[in-house]
C-alpha cells in the first residue's frame, strides 16, 4: 500500500434479505482467513473499510486493476460491472489493531482483531482498494515498474504495461483503506470479535 488518495468511500445501503446474506459474508470472512479464496472472484461491489493502528510488511508491490462483479450487479451500474481498483500485495505482513466494517441493511458489521500485544498475521496480503490514507515509508521501492515483471511476490502479479511498484519492505501508520476485496494465504486474527453495531471502523 503507498499513499496516493486520500477519501472516503459512499456507502451505498444494501437491501440484502435477512439474514442469510449476514450469514454469507460471516463464511467470506472465514474462507479468507483460512486461505480458501483465490485472487480472482466475483465482487459484491460493496466497499468495506479496514483501518489500523499501524502496518508493517515485506516484500510489498501494488498496481492497477479491474474487479469484477456479477452481470446486473446493482453496486456497479456506471462501470459495466467493473471497479477500478489498486492492487496491494504483502508477503509478509503484521496489522496492529485492526479493524474492518461492511454496512448492511443500516447496520455495520464489524470485525477486530490484533488489539493485544499480538497483531494480525497475513502471508500473501493482496488488497483491492480505492482509497487509501496513512503515513508510509519504503524501503529499496521502485516505481513505474512493469506490473506483468514484478520480483517481490513472482506469483502474484498485474497486467502487462500496466504501472506499478514494489518495494524490499512497507511501513504505514494511522491506516485507512477503502476495499473491494482480501485474500491471504495465511490469516491469523488473534483476539478475534465480530459484532453488528450503528457505526463502522
Amino acid at each position: 500500500m503507498a499513499t496516493k488518495r486520500e477519501g472516503r468511500v459512499r456507502y451505498r445501503r444494501a437491501a440484502i434479505p435477512g439474514m442469510a446474506a449476514l450469514a454469507a459474508t460471516g463464511a467470506l470472512v472465514v474462507l479468507t482467513a483460512q486461505g480458501a479464496l483465490g485472487v480472482q472472484f466475483a465482487i459484491s461491489g460493496m466497499p468495506f473499510v479496514v483501518t489500523a493502528d499501524h502496518l508493517t510488511g515485506s516484500n510489498f508491490q501494488q498496481y492497477g486493476n479491474l474487479d469484477s462483479a456479477l452481470p446486473g450487479n446493482p453496486w456497479l451500474k456506471s462501470s459495466n460491472g467493473q471497479a477500478v481498483v489498486m492492487t496491494s500485495v504483502i508477503g509478509d505482513a503484521k496489522v496492529y489493531n485492526l479493524c474492518q466494517s461492511v454496512n448492511l441493511v443500516g447496520v455495520n458489521l464489524v470485525i477486530r482483531a490484533g488489539t493485544g500485544s499480538t497483531p494480525v498475521h497475513a502471508t500473501n496480503l493482496v488488497l483491492d482498494g480505492t482509497d487509501l490514507s496513512g503515513n508510509a515509508s519504503f524501503t529499496n521501492i521502485q516505481i513505474g515498474r512493469d506490473a506483468s515483471n514484478l520480483t517481490e511476490v513472482p506469483s502474484i502479479e498485474g497486467h502487462a504495461y500496466t504501472f506499478a511498484q514494489q518495494a524490499d519492505s512497507v511501513d504505514i501508520t494511522d491506516v485507512r483503506q477503502d476495499n473491494y476485496a482480501s485474500t491471504a494465504s495465511t490469516f491469523s486474527l488473534p483476539n478475534l470479535s465480530m459484532t453488528f453495531q450503528s457505526k463502522g471502523c
